[in-house]
C-alpha cells in the first residue's frame, strides 16, 4: 500500500523536510502495521535534521521523526497469542526514526497500548518526554523529596514535565526560562523560582537561592550556552546531566575542571533507558498514571498537517512556542 511520508535528502534547514509517497508492504512477523493517528515533533528532530548526533545520527536520504501514537490494521504472523488486536490504540517512541507517516510497520514488542482515558493527542506530546522525565528524574539522578534540582529550559516540552514531576516527587524546582511569560507559565506549573536567563545570570542567581551550595543535579537540554555554567552551579559531589543540545554540542572541557567539587557529568540518551521492554513498561505506566490523574498536564502548541512538516520545525526551532506540536496525518 501506499502512503504520506516526509523524507530528508539532505542535512539543512526546514526546507529540506519532502513530503512524497512510499509503499509499504505487509507486516513481517512479530510486526503490526499501525495507521498513525499524532505524530510528535521532538527537538531530536531537528537534531536529526542538521545532522548534529554526528556518527549517532542517519545519514540521508531516511524519513523524519522518532516517536507517534495510531491504530493497529494488521498484525503479522506469530501474534496470535500477543495481547495486540486490530484496533487497539498503541504509542512508541525510539525505535528508529521514521515516524513522519501515515502508515508504518512496527515491531510488536515495542509498542505500548493507550489508556482509554487518555487522547491520542496528549499521549502523542507527551509520551517520548515523559519517558524521558521519568529516567532523569528517577533513575539516572533519583530525585529526593527536599532536593533543590535546576532545569534548564522549564518552558519547553520536557522541561514543563520534569517541573510538573519533579514537584510531584517533592522537589524544590529552579527552572530557566527566556521571557517573562515563561516564567510565570512554569511557576504554574509549579517552578518555585523561574530564572530569566537572558535578565540575569543563572548561575549566581542558583548560588544565591542555595547560599552558596549549589543544586545536587543540573537538567541541561541545552548544551553549549549553558553547560559551563551548570557545572559552576552544582554543588559538591553533584552531577551535571546534559540530555539535549538546543544551542550545540558541549565543547570540549578539561577533565580536570571537575575534580575541585568532585563533579560527575553524564551525557545519556533515552533508549539505552527502555532498551528492555520491563523498563519500558514500567516507565510507560508511571507516567500514563500521571497523565491519567491530572498530577501532570502539557500544552499543546500547534497541530500541523504532516505535508507541512517543515513548518513544525520552523515553530519548535524558534522557541517562542510553549508546548507541543503535533503533525496530523
Amino acid at each position: 500500500m501506499r502512503t504520506q511520508a516526509i523524507q530528508i535528502t539532505d542535512f539543512g534547514g526546514p526546507e529540506v523536510l519532502k513530503a512524497t509517497d512510499i509503499e509499504i508492504g505487509e507486516p513481517a512477523q512479530g510486526e503490526v502495521r499501525v495507521r498513525h493517528q499524532s505524530v510528535a515533533v521532538n527537538f531530536v528532530d531537528v537534531y536529526h535534521r542538521i545532522g548534529q548526533l554526528h556518527g549517532d545520527g542517519p545519514k540521508p536520504p531516511f524519513i523524519a521523526g522518532v516517536q507517534a501514537n495510531g491504530v493497529i490494521e494488521a498484525l503479522g504472523e506469530g501474534l496470535a497469542e500477543s495481547d495486540l488486536r486490530v484496533g487497539d490504540r498503541v504509542t512508541y517512541a525510539n525505535i528508529g526514526i521514521g515516524s513522519y507517516v501515515g502508515h508504518r510497520n512496527l515491531p510488536a514488542d515495542r509498542l505500548v497500548k493507550i489508556p482509554e482515558a487518555l487522547s491520542d493527542e496528549i499521549v502523542a506530546a507527551s509520551y517520548l518526554r515523559g519517558l524521558t522525565a521519568h529516567y532523569l528524574l528517577k533513575r539516572l539522578y533519583k530525585v529526593q523529596a527536599g532536593d533543590t534540582v535546576l532545569i534548564h529550559a522549564a518552558a519547553g516540552g520536557v522541561g514543563q514535565l520534569m517541573v510538573q514531576w519533579a514537584k510531584a516527587l517533592g522537589a524544590i524546582v529552579i527552572g530557566t526560562v527566556s521571557n517573562e511569560e515563561k516564567a510565570a507559565l512554569v511557576q504554574r506549573l509549579g517552578c518555585d523560582y523561574p530564572i530569566v536567563y537572558t535578565k540575569e545570570n543563572f548561575a549566581n542567581r542558583v548560588l544565591q537561592i542555595t547560599d552558596g551550595e549549589g543544586v545536587p543535579v543540573v537538567y541541561d537540554s541545552v548544551g553549549r550556552d549553558t553547560f559551563k555554567e551548570s557545572l559552576r552551579c552544582t554543588r559538591p559531589m553533584g552531577i551535571a546531566i546534559n540530555y539535549g543540545t538546543a544551542s550545540g554540542q558541549v565543547e570540549p572541557f578539561p577533565l580536570q575542571d571537575l575534580h575541585s567539587k568532585s563533579l560527575s557529568v553524564c551525557r545519556p540518551t533515552l533508549r539505552t533507558w527502555i532498551a528492555k521492554r520491563s523498563d519500558l513498561l514500567r516507565a510507560s505506566h508511571e507516567l500514563f498514571d500521571l497523565l491519567g490523574s491530572g498530577r501532570l498536564r502539557i500544552d499543546i502548541a500547534a497541530h500541523v498537517p504532516l505535508h507541512d512538516a517543515a513548518q513544525a520545525h520552523r515553530l519548535i526551532e524558534d522557541r517562542r512556542t510553549a508546548g507541543a506540536i503535533i503533525l496530523d496525518p
